[in-house]
């Protein structure tokens, strides 16, 4: 499973960029997975819950953006997308394409919440 190893590396960017003693504050996890990336987003999230069952910050969650497979066809100039990922120009057929997004997978960000006062 895929997605497992993505999870786990997840696990590891907020171990390495979020002082321990925030991990308790950790709310999200926002990322943007392209949809020609080989992720299952359902999974990825069963996957993320399981390995922070016994972690400080198994309660967050994991906030997902799906962006679009896109490509620029440099023989007839269209930009256009499609669901299967493939760098085919859909207008002319042309295989001189470029693809400007949908294979990614990345965090953009990680929500901490506020500290609580403590009351006097």
């Amino acid at each position: 499973m895929h997605e497992l190893s993505v999870a786990q590396s997840i696990v590891e960017i907020i171990q390495q960029h979020v002082p321990q003693s925030d991990w308790e504050r950790v709310r999200a996890v926002r990322l943007k997975i392209g949809t020609a990336a080989g992720v299952v987003p359902e999974s990825l999230e069963f996957s993320f819950q399981v390995i922070t069952a016994e972690l400080l910050f198994n309660h967050a969650r994991l906030e997902i953006e799906s962006v679009p497979f896109r490509v620029h066809c440099n023989t007839c100039h269209t930009t256009a997308e499609n669901e299967f990922g493939f760098a085919l120009c859909g207008a002319c057929g042309s295989t001189d394409t470029k693809i400007l997004s949908g294979s990614e997978l990345h965090i953009t960000e990680i929500e901490i919440a506020e500290p609580e006062l403590e009351m006097l």
